[in-house]
This record gives C-alpha cells, structure tokens and sequence, in this order.
C-alpha cells in the first residue's frame, strides 16, 4: 500500500465527510490514508513529510478558514518561513465554498497560495467545489482523478518496479512532470476499477440493473413526472454508478435511564457557554409585513460575556420538539425516547481511524440527542442516501434511492432533495419500507450547528445587555406533503417570546418579570474585523437592508456614547444606506435612525423602500441600496478614494452584496476615470487593507 497524508478543515463536517470519503476508497485503489484534522498538529508534520499531502478545505464566514484552520493559517502565514520551507511537500488540494460569497473557496486558496510560496509543488491542480450549485459536481470528478494523480506521483518519484503491474500499466498515459489535470483523468480512473475484487466491484463499480421496479416494468410508470419517489427514462431505465457503502462503525445501546438531569449545558461547543435570560422582545414589523422581524434583548450583566459593537455570537438552538417527536414515532422509537444512549466502536468496523461522534455527549437520553446535538434538517448526503439503500425492502424504492445517490441521478438529487431541502424525516416519510437503524443516523446526522447572529447594540448604550434582531425564517416544504416550516433557531426563538412579545407600536419597556425570562444559551464568535476604525474621524459608509441594519445600530450608538465622552472630539461623517419594501410596514429602527439624524451622529441617512409605488408626479425614488449608492456616487467615490474612508456591507450575500460590489465597481470606473479591472483592483486593494468589510449570509 502506498501511503499518503490526508488532512481536512472543516467547519461544518463537509470537508471531514469528503476527506473520510477519500479515505474509505483509497484501499480499493491500493493506497493508505493517513487522516487527521489539520488542527491535530500533534499527529503530523509537513517539514519531514515525505508522502504526497491531499487537503480538503472549507471556508467560512466571509472568506475564512475554518476556525480548525486558524492555528495551521497562522503558523504557515510566519512572515520569517524561508521560501523552500515546504520544497520538499507534493500536494493536491480541494477547496470547498460558495459562490454566492465574495471570496469563494478563499480558506482552500489561502492555503494553496501560501504553500506554493513556501515552495510545495503540487502533484494535481486544485479542485475548487461550489455548494451554490452541488459540490458533487467537482467533488465527485476530482476524486476520480486522484489515484490515477498519486500513481503517476509515485511512478515518477519511486520507480515503475516499486507499482504492480496493473498499476503500472494504467499510469503509462500519464508520464509527466507537470500537475494532473482531474478532466483527463477519467479514464485512468475507470482502469483502476479494474483492479477491484468481486466484493469491491459489487460496492463501487456499474451497478446493472435491468430496470424493473418491484416486479413491474418501468414502462408502466413512464407516464409519471418525476418526482422525490418516482423517475422517469432515461433514469428509470439507466445502469447506474452508484457510490461504496459506506462502512458502519457504531455499536448502540439504548439503557433505561436512571433520570439524570441533562440542559443545554450539556452541548459540546469549542467556546464558553453563557446562560442568559431574556430580557425584552419587540416586534418591529407590522402585522402585515411580508416577513416578520423581532428584536431580542439579553441580559448578559451577570456574566463576563463581552462584545463590541459588529461583533457576532451564537445561539445554541435545538430542533423543533414536533419533528424530533415525528422522527422517533417513524424511527418506532418513542416510547424509548428518555432511554440513555451508549456508543461504541464496533469491533470488526471497516471504517478507518473509526471514533466516537465529538457532537454526541455520553449517557444522554435519544430525545436529547435528536433535540440539541443532531442537525435532523440536514440534507442527506449521497452516502447517507447509499446507506438507506440497504435498510429498504420495497423494490421500487431502493432502485429510487439508488438513483438519487447516482451519478446518473445527480439531476435528480440536485432538484428534489438538495434544492428542495429535504430532511431526513422527509425521505423516511417518502420510502415507508426504509428502516434504518439508530446507529446509521447518528453515524451520518452531522452535529447540529450553532446559529450565528449580529450584535444589534452597544454595552456603551445597553450595559449589561446584548441585542440582537432576526427575521422569523418560514419556508414551504413541498417534498411529499405541503409543509410550512420555520428557521430551527428563529422559530424556537420566536416560540420562547411569544408570551410577552410587544408589538410594534408600543414603547420599548423590559419583560419586568411578568412572565418567567426563559434563558438561552449564547457563545462569543471568534473575533472578526467588522469594527469601527480606530481613528474615529475616518468617514464611514455603512450599506445594511432589512435586518442587516443590525450592527450598525450598534455602531451608531456607540458613537453617540463616545461623542458624549468627547465633546470636542474630531468625527468623521457617518452614512447609512438602509433599504426595504414598505416605509410604513418593515422599516426597522425608524424613530431610533431619525433621532440619530436629528442629533448629527448619522450625518446621512438614505432610505429605498422597494414596493412603495412614487406619490403622485413625483421621480421614482431609489428602490434598492445599490440605486441609491449610485445616486450619491460622487460622494461615495470621495470618501473611499480620496478621505481613506471605510464602507460595511452587512445582509443577504445572494443578491445585494453582489449589487452593491458591482455598483461600487462602475463608481470607481466613472469617478475615477478608470477601466473596470482597475477598478476592480482599487477595491481588492480596498478589502486588503480592511476598509471595504463585509458580514453577509445567504
């Protein structure tokens, strides 16, 4: 077996999934993997590395490296690294992202970059996956390359001799020096099937199937459209490539519990934990506003919780009690719900390196671990599809889930379960005859992940509290039967104030104890650089529609504390872009931003309102920010490009963080006098030096 250091940063499980993924099929090819997080540094040394590295990389945030990265990042980022500190590493390296963000991939290009001018070389271009439109669609065809990559890397540097024969016999094709390019590889990759046993064969190879569903020709169903339980020809009637199984490896036990207390305390997280009351919650939409957006208020003063303003934290949510009582009732599970849950290693498990779940806490109940420690909304991966596949009895079925996990099937599975954010508890609803185990889902539910949110206040302002705002998330589900859902975390929220909500209309005033303040559970964000500059006579920008006028609210009343302090203080201009549909239905924060105006603390305050028809004769107004920001444009050019201002982009990364980007683009270009790749270098430049910031979400 020819070894090779497999590494992953993964903020979510995506990276640690494909990376074990690469690692499962690496025997069948004849190499061993060698895996770790790229945060184990204990297990691992890239200066006396010696095999070919594979990294699998993930990016957060804006642009970030997984927070598994960040010690890696700043070690390999030390300024006094000589320029053949790495000469001796070969590498391949996968990115995963979403184009949707500014940076796309940037955590796997940051590393690539700095790897090259640390002298590695890599062994096979890099693969740059994009989850706005499936990573499958890179993911898949890149892994298919990298045997046929490593074994030309291994014929050139160790010698044919060293390669069995079939070995040798595919890589000939492949003589070069210079990176292996994945779209070439194909059929090197389909030769190295060839290699495969029967058992291996009957796993990952062409899965014939004479395309009969239950006994019943598909002639039969032809006249269906398809859908998440029916296909149509050609798909109906393929042969299909369907991935490995993915080897089992856990061993549970379900205990009668002896009662023991368990709370959200209970929840793994990598930062402190803070358990905090609610102090305060406010409607700022009317009752007839398209979505719905509340204002949360937390007392943190009993705690050593700090934040500045355009900081972020999370908020530790579980899943909704209804579904997790649905999918233990599906599961026939629930009258075994407060039973204690005991994990081990299987012993005969094929599964490499094979480890308990991190996410899973020990001696929990299964309705604990279902409500705060599993994402149960998660959209099944293939593999997770490939495994339910066993656990089916009806014909039909299984050739169904078979072709969602297929290659042939990605359409499919790319329509009716990835962009129709079908959850597990869908796909069971939708294949009665699939029962899988408890073992499977807690092996392939990845851990229920923390929501993040925007500081919406300043301590200056609120001390001993912390604001924040949201939009309550609502969506239809429409895989098998029309559900309205609501967001995991938006929804508990909204569920927890609902007793002593205030509308709209009314003052501001605490909960006042009325009702019992119910507590969550908050964890400080890693620090980011969505800050007011030091200096504060620095002119700012700030573009934020709908709830990303959050930290700005924040930012605004922190300097109206500071200008307080310092009367005779010098303050750079401040302007505010803030956008929505309706003046009179979701314009958040209006009296607070018009009071800010009157005082001269927001010298500039241009709001759009996107389905307000003009009155009368009038011009039609601005209708987004970015219409807006291009009516002021000569302004806006003077302060980024002339008074070393700041711009802060914060909310939906989708469209208006791409618009915006653009019309600052054509501002530049007008303004300026400058072709548009110039002015596409002035803001790089710009987001370089930290004075172009973005918090954005899709």
């Amino acid at each position: 077996m020819r070894r090779f250091l497999l590494l992953y940063a993964t903020q979510r499980g995506q990276a640690k999934a494909i990376a074990e993924e690469i690692c499962e099929k690496a025997g069948a090819h004849g190499f061993s993997a060698d895996l770790h997080c790229i945060s184990e540094s204990d297990k691992y040394d890239l200066k006396t590395e010696t095999a070919p590295l594979v990294v699998v990389v993930s990016t957060t945030g804006d642009g970030d490296p997984p927070d598994t990265a960040r010690k890696f990042v700043k070690e390999i980022q030390d300024k006094t690294l000589p320029a053949d500190f790495f000469a001796h590493l070969r590498y391949g390296l996968l990115g995963l992202g979403d184009s949707e963000y500014t940076y796309f991939c940037n955590g796997g290009k940051m590393i690539d970059a700095r790897l090259q001018e640390l002298g590695a070389q890599r062994f096979y271009d890099t693969g740059h996956a994009d989850d706005c439109v499936g990573l499958e669609l890179v993911v898949e065809p890149w892994i298919d390359g990298l045997w046929a990559a490593l074994t030309k890397h291994f014929m050139s540097s160790r010698g044919k001799e060293e390669m069995n024969g079939a070995l040798t016999m595919a890589s000939k094709a492949f003589w070069r020096t210079d990176p292996v390019k994945p779209e070439l590889l194909h059929i090197e990759s389909q030769v190295e099937l060839l290699r495969l046993d029967d058992s291996g064969r009957k796993n990952s190879g062409v899965l014939e199937h004479n395309a009969v569903n239950g006994g019943h020709s598909t002639a039969l169903i032809a006249d269906y459209e398809s859908s998440l339980t029916h296909s149509v020809p050609p798909l109906s009637q393929a042969s299909l490539n369907i991935p490995a199984l993915p080897p089992e490896y856990l061993q549970v036990c379900l205990q009668e519990s002896l009662g023991q207390e368990e709370s959200q305390a209970s929840v793994t997280s990598v930062d402190q934990v803070f358990q905090v009351p609610i102090s305060e919650a406010v409607q700022l939409t009317t009752n007839d506003a398209i979505k719905t957006t509340l204002l949360v208020e937390l007392d943190i003063s009993k705690t050593d919780f700090s934040y500045q303003p355009g900081d972020a934290f999370n908020v530790i949510c579980p899943n909704s009690d209804s579904e997790v009582q649905n999918l233990l009732q599906r599961l026939q599970l629930a009258d075994r719900r407060e039973h204690c849950v005991l994990l081990k290693i299987k012993t005969d498990t094929k599964k490499k390196g094979a480890s308990l779940p991190q996410h899973i806490r020990e001696r929990c109940s299964l309705q604990f671990i279902l409500t705060w420690c599993l994402e149960i909304r998660a959209i099944p991966k293939k593999a997770f599809l490939r495994a339910l596949v066993d656990c089916t009895s009806d014909g039909a079925e299984r050739r169904r889930l078979q072709e969602l996990c297929s290659r042939q099937g990605a359409a499919d599975y790319n329509r009716f379960v990835r962009d129709a954010c079908a959850s597990l508890l869908d796909l069971l609803l939708a294949f009665p005859s699939c029962q899988p185990p408890l073992s499977l889902l807690l092996e392939h539910l990845p851990k229920l992940q923390p929501r993040p949110y925007s500081c919406a206040s300043s301590s200056l302002f609120h001390p001993g509290k912390l604001r924040f705002i949201f939009n309550i998330v609502e969506f239809l589900s429409n895989t098998t039967t029309v559900v309205l859902r609501k967001g995991v975390c938006t929804g508990w929220l909204a569920m927890l104030v609902e007793s002593f909500l205030q509308p709209h209309t009314h003052a501001s005033h605490a909960n006042g104890g009325k009702a019992l303040a119910p507590e969550i559970s908050i964890s400080p964000r890693t620090t980011n650089s969505f800050h007011l500059p030091d200096d504060p006579s620095v002119p700012i920008i700030m573009v934020g529609p709908g709830t990303g006028v959050a930290p700005f609210i924040g930012f605004l009343q922190h300097r109206e504390k500071l200008q307080e302090q310092h009367p005779d203080g010098d303050f750079g201009a401040m302007w505010l872009f803030f956008g929505c549909r309706h003046k009179d239905r979701d314009y958040l924060f209006r009296e607070e931003l018009r009071r800010f105006h009157k005082l001269g603390i927001l010298t500039h305050l241009k709001v759009s309102f996107s389905r307000d028809a003009p009155v009368g004769d009038q011009e039609a107004p601005a209708k987004y920010v970015q219409d807006s920001i291009q009516l002021h444009s000569k302004q806006v050019a003077r302060v980024l490009l002339q008074e070393n201002g700041y711009i802060y982009v914060c909310g939906d990364a989708k469209n208006m963080a791409k618009d915006v980007n653009d019309t600052l683009v054509e501002i530049i270009c007008k303004e300026a006098g400058v072709e548009k790749l110039e002015a596409m270098k002035t803001l790089a430049t710009l987001k370089e030096e930290k004075r172009y910031l973005q918090d954005i979400w899709s």
